[in-house]
């Protein structure tokens, strides 16, 4: 149940920063708002998961599905370019990920 919270809680993660985006520097209240209900919700399910979870194994796999997720947003809502070595980055990023939580105990 302590990786669904960390999927679920990346999946927060994602969205605050989507929401941060839309924010446009504090400047609209609404996505303010949902930035700062996003990341309640995000940390709170971070820190509920790292009770059963080695922490640093918790972490990696929130800020990877974090990073995953925005990177995903700008390439495909906001049109940045995503690239060849780009791709292959996430791709290890990912890949580190997945890494570290087979490693942990």
């Amino acid at each position: 149940m302590a990786w669904v919270m960390i999927v679920v809680a990346g999946l927060f993660e994602t969205a605050w920063v989507i929401c941060l985006d839309r924010s446009d520097g504090f400047r609209r209240p609404l996505w303010v708002a949902a930035f700062v209900a996003n990341l309640a919700i995000s940390m709170t399910l971070l820190g509920l998961a790292v009770r059963q979870l080695p922490t640093g194994a918790a972490y990696a796999a929130w800020v990877g599905i974090g990073a995953v997720g925005a990177i995903l947003y700008g390439w495909l809502i906001l049109g940045e370019p995503l690239g060849l070595w780009r791709a292959f980055f996430l791709a290890g990023l990912v890949a580190c990920v997945v890494g570290v939580k087979l490693t942990s105990p």
